[in-house]
């Protein structure tokens, strides 16, 4: 709730769903800078403030709510959430046999533990995933998917990179490269501010 109200109360977030403000694609004609603009006004209104986190900050809220919109709709497609979605490229990525435990699930890097299980129910009643329990400790139970789930998420895995790959066409190999070196050290930056705040 605070980051939403922070988003609305600088007014980066604003807008940002609609088209008439996003970003040129490689090749056509420039669109106004939005965050620039925005930065602009708080300047003028607050001089006495630093905004310039806000040209970082601005900037990403805005591509991720982009991103986002962007990646959820082939998933959306195939009746699946994005939550769903993660929990099925989280088992491919385990390799043969493609399963893991609920906790591995919840460790493995971009799934929350909260709502795995519901995750889990939800793509073994789609016919996605089944349990299994280990034959080793019967108290430990596996989600393995199934022969439809791997070919359900190999599809749109490939998808999901070809529309990545998209949205990056503006930039060189050397700028992604950069740019994901930036990015890794940004969100150092950030657990070191939340573990000392």
């Amino acid at each position: 709730m605070a980051k939403n109200q922070a988003s609305a109360s600088s007014g980066v977030g604003a807008g940002s769903g609609g088209s008439g403000d996003s970003g040129a694609a490689a090749g056509s004609v420039r669109r106004p800078d939005a965050v620039a603009s925005i930065v602009a006004d708080w300047r003028r209104e607050r001089p006495e403030l630093d905004t310039a986190p806000l040209e970082v900050f601005g900037r990403l809220h805005r591509a991720f709510l982009r991103y986002s919109a962007a990646i959820s709709r082939p998933v959306e497609r195939k009746g699946l959430s994005m939550a769903g979605f993660d929990v099925l490229t989280a088992l491919r990525r385990a390799g043969a046999p493609f399963r893991r435990t609920a906790g591995e699930l919840a460790d493995s890097g971009l799934i929350s533990s909260a709502g795995v299980t519901l995750r889990i129910d939800r793509l073994e009643k789609d016919g996605l995933i089944r349990r299994e329990r280990d034959p080793q400790d019967r108290r430990v139970v596996h989600s393995r998917l199934t022969d439809e789930g791997l070919s359900v998420i190999d599809e749109l895995f490939s998808e999901h990179l070809d529309n990545e790959r998209r949205m990056l066409a503006g930039l060189s190999a050397e700028e992604c490269a950069q740019l994901a070196g930036l990015l890794e050290k940004l969100e150092r930056s950030v657990l070191a501010a939340e573990a000392g705040a």
